[in-house]
């Protein structure tokens, strides 16, 4: 048995490590802290893996929301540090990001925690309302609040994307029907 749940977590690592990196380094703007609250929240499914992948709906879910919220965790702790300090650190460029990523990456960190996940997790990750929903335990009507008020916070710091940003990606197939519910 004990083989099975070890091959069990290995292919659920191989199928999902790197979406999941993906998903976080948009979110937190660094490869390293992304990495370091992924490989933290595997390392925490894999001691409960018995349960999770038995009594989890989505373990994908369950090992993203752990890893953003040690990322949130992070982001507060590093701005207590700041505060106690009273410096700011100069945003450093991440290699290999195209100017504009690297906007949206800053710009996304000047929006609250609640609005950034459900962005990222729509634009980025393709998830439909739904989806964010259940994976966030917020209500559908919360997550469009959040998107809609996320887009919003985010023009400001992207004056040049306004545009780009009135008109979001096209619907998940599942939000079809809310789309068309809206326009009667």
């Amino acid at each position: 048995m004990a083989v099975s749940l070890d091959q069990d977590f290995d292919a659920f690592y191989a199928a999902t490590h790197r979406r999941i990196v993906s998903h976080i380094c948009v979110m937190t703007g660094s490869l390293h802290e992304a990495e370091d609250c992924v490989q933290e929240a595997y390392a925490r499914a894999w001691q409960r893996w018995a349960a999770i992948s038995t009594e989890i709906e989505s373990p994908e879910a369950w090992v993203r929301t752990v890893a953003t919220r040690l990322a949130v965790s992070s982001w507060r702790k590093a701005v207590n540090r700041l505060k106690a300090h009273r410096r700011e650190r100069p945003a450093t460029e991440t290699s290999g990001m195209n100017p504009d990523a690297i906007a949206v990456i800053a710009a996304l960190r000047k929006i609250s925690a609640d609005q950034r996940l459900a962005i990222v997790l729509y634009h980025y990750a393709g998830r439909s309302i739904e989806e964010i929903a259940a994976e966030t335990g917020a209500t559908p009507s919360t997550v469009k609040a959040r998107l809609v008020r996320g887009r919003k916070a985010l023009v400001p710091h992207l004056s040049e994307f306004a545009d780009s940003l009135e008109s979001p990606r096209s619907p998940h197939p599942s939000d079809r029907s809310l789309s068309s519910r809206r326009e009667k």
